[in-house]
């Protein structure tokens, strides 16, 4: 079994089905797959801040459904563990959103696997999942590769936490998301939840750049992950291109490798706006 994990509201399902088709289009193991959905309620803070809806994990289960019916997506509140830790924290307004805090709470809900992949929405696989998945976690907390910018600017082991291999057993003993949890409610921190993980970590393993690039895509790169990037050209600017924004992807990038999911996406996002979400 591949455990995944994704936190987010209704904004996230573009990434959460790019995602997902990108590592079921790309790996060959029959093994069957479980998609973790973390989400909430906090509209009190934005409007647009509600729980994912059950019309949609019910659409993403039924899709991954077709690559193996032992596939299973679960939905998986957690308005009453934020409301009771992290409520009015310094962090709440962070420089994403409070979805991007929930996964500290990995440690507190049971039935989780001891080994579990959170993945940030905005990533896509461009090879087997298995070679990033069966990395051997047993000795630390969780495997991450550097940050782009980060091991530059800051410290040449800044980790990137858009992808991260958990050992939640290790975590647990460690006490490592009890520490960041802490962190959040008691320091205002310049990125939040990566920062708080970084600096409750006691053990890590530091995986190659190509398990988490966040600027190139070679042949070899496992994950490509859109987040903001500088671009020097036509003016040194920064820009938040994701893998659904598909004109871009072609058009900026000049990435067509991924067309196969892409255009898979469109279909089955045009698909549930009809069938399932007709407005």
């Amino acid at each position: 079994m591949v455990n995944i994990l994704f936190c987010g509201n209704g904004y996230v399902f573009d990434g959460m089905l790019t995602c997902a088709l990108s590592i079921l289009k790309r790996s060959d193991s029959d093994e069957p797959y479980t998609f973790f959905v973390y989400t909430m309620d906090v509209s009190h803070i934005k409007p647009a801040y509600t729980p994912i809806p059950d019309e949609m994990i019910a659409f993403f289960d039924g899709v991954i459904k077709e690559y193996n019916k032992e596939n299973r997506a679960v939905k998986i509140d957690v308005t009453d563990l934020y409301m009771k830790e992290f409520s009015g924290c310094p962090n709440e307004g962070a420089y994403c959103s409070p979805y991007t805090l929930i996964r500290l709470f990995a440690d507190m809900i049971d039935g989780m696997p001891d080994k579990l992949l959170y993945l940030d929405a905005d990533v896509m696989f461009n090879r087997d999942v298995h070679l990033l998945y069966d990395t051997d976690v047993s000795d630390v907390e969780y495997a991450a590769a550097r940050d782009h910018y980060g091991k530059y600017l800051i410290r040449p082991d800044y980790v990137n936490a858009g992808v991260l291999l958990f050992n939640l057993k290790k975590m647990k003993q460690t006490g490592l998301l009890a520490k960041a949890r802490e962190l959040i409610k008691t320091k205002k921190l310049v990125f939040a939840d990566q920062s708080a993980i970084i600096r409750s970590t006691s053990s890590k393993k530091m995986l190659p750049q190509r398990f988490n690039d966040q600027k190139f895509l070679h042949r070899r790169t496992v994950v490509r992950h859109f987040s903001k990037r500088l671009f020097w050209l036509p003016y040194p600017h920064t820009d938040n291109i994701k893998q659904w924004h598909v004109s871009r992807v072609h058009k900026v990038f000049r990435y067509y490798c991924f067309d196969d999911v892409l255009y898979e996406y469109i279909y089955l996002k045009k698909k549930y706006e009809s069938e399932v979400d007709p407005r």
